[in-house]
């Protein structure tokens, strides 16, 4: 049997202990800082005048940024903001959100980011749920808000425009002192299935999530990051918000995401890291940029929420010879990282996610919450002191999802015998033919590995007879006749698994955070 890997082969580890947080005895790291805002604070001492925000050209240093939180703060305050408010945004990427995070953070009240793609029932809900106090928005979206009367406990509306304007150098708001276990984040889920349930974000669970990040990516003040994911989810909170600021390093907001833009940005601002997901990376490749631009500073990139075909790994490391790719596995419920992936098993291992973040922890459960031998396939349960401490005010929904100090994440997995996690599918979208069952991810696999695919999403269509039959979803570079992708999976699967009908499409439907939208699919398939 070969030996089970671990981070502390990769990379300097600092000193892990057990502690107790939320009733959870897990691993932590010994030396950390304590808060959200106090991940600010170090980035300010450690880069205090290099640039913290780079925002459609304009730069703002750390210092300037600290002056800015300072002043939010007293604003908020003034408007009645204390430890544990619940504060609402619905913002699109831009600087001031960056300094709105973490003067939230220091008055010890909560963020509750909304996305601004949800229509106004959906923004009521979350308002309510969360019984937010205080909503700050963008100007341009107050047509899209829901009416007064939809948020009755919701006290204020302040625009961030009036926001800053009523920004001055006055009294600032003092730092709040908040426990380790306290709630920073208050993220919703996406709600792909039922009413979106508010994960509850400790400081612990993001501090951590934070440092899981910088050492497996060697996050320090020189790098300089790109965000061009939606500031509102948890990748762009935590995975590059926080990480990147806490580092006293470089973010490079994008308001959305444009691949030639990107590459241009990349290229000017000389972008060393980047965390995106795989289409990003696909639309990148196809660009004339790719080959124009100089992106020979871009050290390491980041990328979960789907396959990244080995097709595309390789491409890259033609093109981009100095880049390490790592993929990274989680979720809002696991505060961004629960595996990450060693960038020098990147390309051997293009079908796996990784090993378990230092302090965490990943068990693959059966049915029965047994615990399975590596090699078998089983729902992937996680924890460790990144792991969200419940649901919002949600009690049944956190009975379901979180057992003994894990979250039971809903997908299933494979832990070989040295620790690699494979993500097979999702447990609701494993498809049921006539008894046997296809991973559609594998199918997924089989198809991007033809040349000019560019992306697969494959999903069950109703069959009166065997339960489901296997519909595949296409974006191609080019044509490509049905029959030559039939023979291809021929070829490479068994005939239960085998594609039956192919649909071709100049894009996937997707929600905010990149993620394909197969119940979209489905839908289409069932008018």
């Amino acid at each position: 049997m070969a030996e089970r890997q671990d981070w502390g082969r990769h990379i300097a580890l600092p000193p892990i202990r057990r502690e107790e947080h939320c009733g959870q005895v897990v691993r932590c790291f010994a030396e950390r800082a304590h808060s959200l805002y106090a991940l600010f604070e170090q980035g300010l001492q450690a880069n205090p005048a290099g640039d913290a925000v780079v925002f459609n050209g304009a730069r703002q240093s750390y210092a300037a940024l600290a002056a800015r939180i300072s002043e939010i703060s007293a604003v908020l305050a003034a408007r009645g903001v204390g430890k544990a408010d619940r504060v609402a945004a619905l913002l699109p990427n831009r600087a001031d959100y960056v300094a709105l995070i973490f003067a939230i953070a220091r008055l010890g009240a909560i963020l509750v980011p909304l996305n601004i793609r949800e229509a106004a029932p959906e923004l009521a809900h979350v308002l309510n749920d969360s019984g937010a106090r205080l909503l700050v928005f963008d100007a341009t979206l107050a047509p899209g808000l829901p009416a007064e009367a939809a948020t009755p406990q919701l006290e204020t509306r302040l625009s961030i425009e009036d926001l800053v304007t009523a920004c001055c150098s006055g009294t600032a708001a003092p730092v709040a002192d908040v426990a380790e276990d306290d709630v920073a984040l208050l993220l919703y889920t996406s709600g792909t299935t039922g009413l979106p349930k508010g994960a509850m974000l400790t400081h612990c669970n993001v501090v951590h999530s934070v440092m899981h990040y910088q050492l497996a990516m060697a996050i320090g003040p020189a790098d300089r990051s790109i965000l061009a994911v939606p500031i509102s989810h948890v990748t762009g909170l935590v995975a590059l918000v926080a990480t990147i600021i806490g580092a006293g390093a470089t973010l490079i907001i994008m308001p959305e995401f444009k691949a030639d833009r990107f590459l241009e940005l990349a290229a000017s601002e000389r972008m060393t890291h980047s965390l995106i997901v795989p289409a990003m990376f696909s639309l990148c490749m196809l660009q004339p940029a790719m080959d124009r631009v100089d992106l020979s500073p871009w050290r390491i990139a980041g990328y979960g929420g789907a396959i990244m075909p080995a097709v595309t790994i390789e491409a890259i490391a033609r093109r981009l010879p100095g880049l390490q790719l790592m993929n990274c596995y989680g979720a809002t419920e696991t505060c961004s990282p629960a595996v990450l992936m060693p960038p020098a098993y990147t390309a051997a291992r293009s079908t796996q996610v990784g090993l378990a973040v230092p302090c965490g922890e990943i068990a693959i459960m059966d049915a029965h919450g047994r615990e399975l031998p590596p090699g078998e396939a089983g729902e992937i349960w996680i924890a460790g002191p990144m792991v969200a401490k419940a649901y919002w005010n949600n009690a049944a929904a956190t009975a379901q999802e979180f057992t003994g100090g894990f979250w039971r994440s809903g997908d299933v997995g494979i832990c070989d015998d040295e620790g690699f996690i494979s993500v097979i599918d999702r447990i609701k979208d494993v498809i049921n033919r006539g008894g046997y069952k296809v991973f559609a991810s594998e199918v997924e696999n089989v198809l991007l590995a033809y040349p000019g695919v560019v992306e697969a999403a494959v999903v069950p269509v109703p069959c009166p007879v065997l339960g489901e039959r296997v519909h595949a979803h296409l974006v191609t570079e080019a044509q490509i006749a049905p029959e030559t992708l039939a023979a291809h999976c021929r070829a490479h699967l068994a005939d239960y698994k085998q594609p039956e009908h192919f649909h071709f499409a100049a894009a996937l439907p997707r929600n905010a955070n990149g993620k394909v939208l197969k119940r979209e699919l489905r839908d289409q398939l069932a008018g």
